[in-house]
Order: C-alpha cells, then sequence, then structure tokens
C-alpha cells in the first residue's frame, strides 16, 4: 500500500495533523473548538470541505428564501455556553435587514437557514487567516490506514498524512424507492433528492404535486413551491400522516425529568412521557417543555435503554418524535395551513401501493393506512421528502464502504448512522475501537441519541475537539505521535 502512495514532494511538520472530513456544522464545529482548546500551538488541522466556505455545509447552504432554520435564533449558537451568541450576532451585523418576515409576532427570530451558515463561517474565519485551520477545498477520494496513521487522498491530486480523522460528513440522500423508482424512471418530474440545486425549478405553476413524507423535509418543499408561485394541488403522504409541529406560543422553559430515574423500555419512556405532559397541562404548560426536556436529557436518557428498546423506539415512536422535536419555523408552517385551508393541500397517512407513467402524468395507486380499499391520483410531479437513508451511509461514498470492508467502519446496530464508542470513536465489525478514527455529528446517534438538532450537535462538537485534545496529550506524554505530520498536495 506504502508503494502506491509515495508522494514527489512533501511540505514537512512537526506538528500532529487532525483531519476532518465534512466542513459543516459538525465538521466547522470541531475545527473551532479544537483551535480554540489548543490555542492555535497544535495541532495542523485540515478540513476537507468542497464548498467554498466552511461551516455551511449542507443544512445551511441553501439559496432559498423559503427555507429557515426551524429553532428560535436565541436558541441556536456554536457556543453551548452562550446560547444567544447568534441572535447577538444578527443584531451587530443587520443580518436580517432584508427579510422582514424573519421576526415572529411572539418575538422570536427564525431567519433565513443561509444567515446561520453566514455565523458559523464568520466565527472560523480568523482560524483559517491566521493558519490554525485550513480547508481543503477538496473532496475525499479515499481513506486508507498506513502504520498507525491515516492517508487520505483527495479529488484535486492531495495527499495528506494525518494522526487522527474525523468524520464529519453529511446525511445521506433519501432511499431509493424500489419499485416505483423503476416505474418512473426517467420521468423529467421524478424529483428523488431535494438537496441538489434547483431540483423544484422542473415543477410547472399548475402542477398536480405528489410529497412523498410528511416531515421538515416535505414542509421547506411545499413552502419553497409556494416561494416559486406554485398554485396547483399538493398530497403528501406518510405511513402515519404525522405532520410536523409547530412551536409554543410563548416560550417555555423545559419541564419533567427523565434521568433521575430512567426508563429502561421504549413502553416505559412512552408512559413516562405522556404522564409529564399531563402534569405539565397542570401547570400551564404545552407538550413543547416536556418534549424539550426529553431532548436536553436524551444522551443519558438514551444510555440507559438496551440496543434492543433502542431499535424499538426508532421502529415504532421515532415518526412520533420527530414531527414533535424538529418543529418549523412560524412562517413555513403559514404556509402549509393556508394551503390546507385553501384546499390545495391534503395529508394522508398512506404509501404508493403503484404508479405508472401515462404521458406528460403520472397515475399513483396509494394504499390508506387505515381502509382496504384504495385511492388514485393524477399527478404530474413525485417529489421525495422521505429522509436520510441512515442504514445506506456505506454506499454513499466510496471511501466509507472501503473503511467497512477493511474493518475501520460498522453500522450502528439502531440502524441510525456509523457505530462508536462512548467516545465517539468507531467502532469496527467486530466492536473493535479505533482510536484515531471519530464520529461527529449525526452519524454518531445510534450512540448519543438525540444528536440532530443544533444544540446537540454543537455540544458534540465540543466533545469531540476535547477527546482529541487529550489523544493529542496523551501521545506527547507517551512519545507516541504515530507519524510525524505531513500535509501534501500533488
Amino acid at each position: 500500500m506504502q508503494s502506491q502512495i509515495k508522494p514527489s514532494t512533501e511540505q514537512k511538520s512537526q506538528r500532529p495533523v487532525v483531519a476532518i472530513i465534512g466542513g459543516g456544522v459538525s465538521g466547522g464545529g470541531v475545527a473551532y473548538h479544537l483551535s480554540k482548546l489548543t490555542g492555535g500551538g497544535a495541532p495542523e488541522i485540515v478540513v476537507f470541505e468542497p464548498r467554498p466556505m466552511l461551516g455551511r455545509g449542507l443544512a445551511y447552504d441553501s439559496a432559498d428564501s423559503a427555507h429557515r432554520i426551524n429553532v428560535p435564533a436565541a436558541k441556536m449558537s456554536l457556543q453551548p455556553d452562550d446560547v444567544e451568541e447568534f441572535q447577538r450576532w444578527i443584531k451587530a451585523n443587520d443580518a436580517v435587514r432584508d427579510d422582514p418576515e424573519a421576526a415572529h409576532e411572539n418575538g422570536q427570530l427564525f431567519p433565513r437557514r443561509r444567515v446561520f451558515g453566514d455565523y458559523v463561517g464568520s466565527l472560523l474565519q480568523p482560524f483559517l487567516k491566521s493558519g490554525a485551520i485550513t480547508h481543503r477545498r477538496a473532496t475525499v477520494t479515499a481513506v486508507r490506514r498506513v502504520h498507525d496513521g491515516w492517508v487520505i487522498l483527495d479529488d484535486k491530486g492531495g495527499l495528506t498524512q494525518a494522526d487522527i480523522v474525523a468524520i464529519a460528513t453529511s446525511h445521506p440522500p433519501p432511499a431509493a424507492l424500489g419499485r416505483l423508482a423503476a416505474s418512473l424512471a426517467g420521468h423529467p418530474r421524478l424529483i428523488a433528492d431535494t438537496t441538489k440545486p434547483g431540483a423544484l425549478e422542473v415543477v410547472r405553476p399548475q402542477d398536480r404535486v405528489l410529497v412523498i413524507g410528511n416531515g421538515l423535509t416535505a414542509a421547506d418543499v411545499i413552502a419553497s413551491l409556494a416561494r416559486n408561485g406554485h398554485e396547483g394541488p399538493v398530497v403528501a403522504i406518510s405511513r402515519r400522516g404525522l405532520r410536523s409541529r409547530g412551536h409554543a406560543a410563548a416560550p417555555q422553559e423545559a419541564f419533567g425529568d427523565f434521568i433521575a430515574e430512567p426508563a429502561t423500555s421504549a413502553t416505559e419512556l412512552l408512559r413516562k412521557v405522556r404522564l409529564t405532559i399531563r402534569q405539565a397541562a397542570e401547570q400551564g404548560l404545552s407538550w413543547h417543555a416536556v418534549i424539550d426536556q426529553v431532548r436536553s436529557q436524551g444522551h443519558e436518557l438514551w444510555r440507559a435503554l438496551p440496543i434492543a428498546e433502542r431499535r424499538r423506539i426508532v421502529r415504532h415512536l421515532r415518526p412520533y418524535w420527530d414531527v414533535h422535536r424538529f418543529r418549523i419555523a412560524p412562517q413555513v408552517e403559514a404556509v402549509l395551513d393556508t394551503a390546507i385551508e385553501a384546499g390545495r393541500l391534503e395529508i394522508l397517512a398512506a404509501s404508493v401501493a403503484d404508479a405508472k407513467v401515462e404521458g406528460e402524468a403520472i397515475r399513483v395507486i396509494l394504499q390508506p393506512r387505515h381502509a382496504r380499499g384504495r385511492l388514485e391520483r393524477i399527478v404530474d410531479a413525485v417529489i421525495v421528502t422521505t429522509g436520510p437513508a441512515h442504514g445506506g451511509i456505506l454506499e454513499t461514498q466510496p471511501w466509507l464502504g472501503e473503511l467497512a470492508r477493511e474493518g475501520y467502519l460498522a453500522l450502528d446496530p439502531t440502524g441510525l448512522g456509523l457505530a462508536c464508542s462512548e467516545r465517539s470513536e468507531a467502532l469496527g465489525p467486530d466492536g473493535q475501537v479505533i482510536s484515531s478514527l471519530l464520529i461527529s455529528g449525526p452519524l454518531a446517534r445510534g450512540t448519543f441519541g438525540e444528536l440532530m438538532g443544533l444544540p446537540q450537535i454543537t455540544e458534540h462538537t465540543v466533545f469531540i475537539a476535547r477527546e482529541i485534545t487529550e489523544k493529542l496529550k496523551d501521545a506527547e506524554r507517551h512519545n507516541s505521535r504515530p507519524i510525524s505530520g505531513r500535509s501534501v498536495v500533488l
């Protein structure tokens, strides 16, 4: 293997190298907090991100003005101990001056999603300027184990040797819809991945639209279509017909305690949540306060559950959790409410039983959840918003699959991402800890539980940065650096 990767030129450094693959909030956050913890003296931090700016990633790179953060700005921050930093940054930079809809009538700010990416990028900029962080604007093509270190190849011809690697890639795209994908193959208005730039532009103003999925992505899609001038009917389906909920009318403190006597089964946890919601109602609080507490105590709560019970939650309760936990911004909620009241949006608990292309139209047969009879709809466009296919993460990028085949990565048994230890170290198929390969962000959700919301992702980036710092200190104490750091561009 070494004979195949010998560089023709080398730029040697005596500092250890930490490579972070993915430069969104998960990867950019690790780089930021690691730079702060180490004071910029060590290590050499290289972030692989093909986008021109670090900190945006998939979530906050959207140029669609209909896409807004779904958490009030006062609760969004890259600093877990300073949750209002983003809101202060907005005011200091007059960042919503061209967005009069950002301020909701309850006084909370829900700016466009891209604004949060601007904020994260601004925090990273000083470290990039000083050289403490290097932005390698390239896509990783291979990650290989060499002795006790790692070699990373990228599509710009670069070769980087690293002591520690953190995987902070984005969610995988939605899974292919099997028979439906085959039936509609080649149709110009089958939109299988809404994250692709301009994906919705093929939908015409009067098109009849079927949206498969009813979560946050579906809400964003419907809001985007409305912003683009779409006036045709929309049918949104999901197995349970659950629509993402909105925020409470006024801010509330989290309510309840789920870790003093943690539940050890999915059934027990569900009973506790329902009981606590009733207790909250007696004090004039809504269910939002209870779900917020479950979220904030999610890691400890998740750790107390056996793997079998975690799987039961993922299989049976996750859809209900998602629609209550991941709330839509009030501005987006208003778009959906208006469409429903006007009769342009229909939400059904159903699945696609069959589909057939008829000219430019599509005949779709739907199977309702609680009925034997089937429904028929003629539509002009089908949009898939079923959410990330976590179980297919190893197939989304060749280097991930290669690491798995070589025994350095495995899927988490809950099906939520990559297997990792309580220190967020990658686990191989046999459970072996790969101490110099870490998993950052939502792909570590199977071990850490609630790792989809921004506050928890931010906390996890701090955790990862501290873990890396301790590993580097331990290696220095034992004089056991596996390789001398080299960052090479061929």
